[in-house]
């Protein structure tokens, strides 16, 4: 049975800036470009009160929150603190997938403290990430990333929550499907429409139903509605794209 943790910073550039600013401490911030054009990276928790959640347009979040104060991102200083959470990662295991700055994988099946207990490595973690950066992280433990994922999730910020063998395919019965790993917005309609609202709903449906209803994913879909993801925790995952946009002051002309 394998042992896998999920880690995820709560809220963490805007957490940094917070850190590094005592006058933002307790605030609703929002790091980013604050003016026409400009998008949310991240919000505090205090601005997420209001409804301000990341890539939401800043004039909006500014409408839904008028005390809204927008930092500009110093992405070379979160960079920093991500790698000092990364070696604490490593003393750990090796076998650690960072999916992004602020949040990865570990799979503590075997490892380098010989502790059998993934919850109390995580309880561990999530102390030393504290004492070293002054920043909060949440925690999900469980048997596999997609049970692991959605643990971490539960309890934020600073969160910690552990998801049996016992408790994983009842547990995933109760979820919402909004909750499911690659279930987004358009996703999530699409099975609303089709009556799919809990995990329990989404296990009722034939295989066959959901690789024709959304394709290759189905698949993943019908093994998830039952708790169960082999995916393994890949240290040296290749990054297959990489994307950038920019964002003009002014509407320009589509051609088409």
């Amino acid at each position: 049975m394998r042992k896998i943790i999920h880690i995820d910073m709560d809220a963490f550039y805007a957490a940094v800036e917070q850190r590094d600013n005592p006058d933002l401490r307790g605030k609703p911030v929002a790091v980013g470009y604050g003016e026409a054009r400009g998008v949310v990276a991240t919000a505090s928790y205090e601005a997420r009160k209001y409804g301000v959640h990341s890539a939401m347009p800043s004039l909006t979040a500014r409408n839904k929150c008028p005390g809204l104060i927008f930092v500009p991102a110093r992405f070379e200083v979160y960079h920093e603190v991500s790698t000092q959470i990364r070696e604490i990662f490593l003393e750990y295991t090796d076998l650690v997938e960072p999916l992004s700055l602020d949040e990865a994988f570990l799979d503590v099946t075997v490892n380098h403290k010989n502790n059998p207990s993934a919850g109390l490595i995580a309880k561990e973690i999530k102390q030393k990430i504290f004492e070293k950066t002054g920043l909060t992280a949440s925690a999900g433990v469980s048997i596999n990333k997609f049970l692991a994922k959605i643990a971490s999730d539960y309890k934020k910020p600073n969160g910690f929550f552990v998801i049996t063998p016992e408790e994983a395919e009842k547990f995933v019965e109760t979820l919402k499907i909004e909750r499911f790993f690659g279930v987004g917005k358009v996703t999530a309609q699409k099975m609303h429409d089709h009556h799919i609202f809990t995990g329990l709903d989404l296990k009722q449906r034939p295989e066959t139903e959901l690789v024709r209803l959304f394709g290759k994913a189905g698949h993943d879909l019908y093994q998830y509605a039952r708790g169960i993801d082999n995916r393994k925790v890949e240290p040296n995952r290749v990054t297959k794209s990489i994307s950038n946009e920019t964002t003009f002051l002014q509407d320009k002309n589509q051609i088409c």
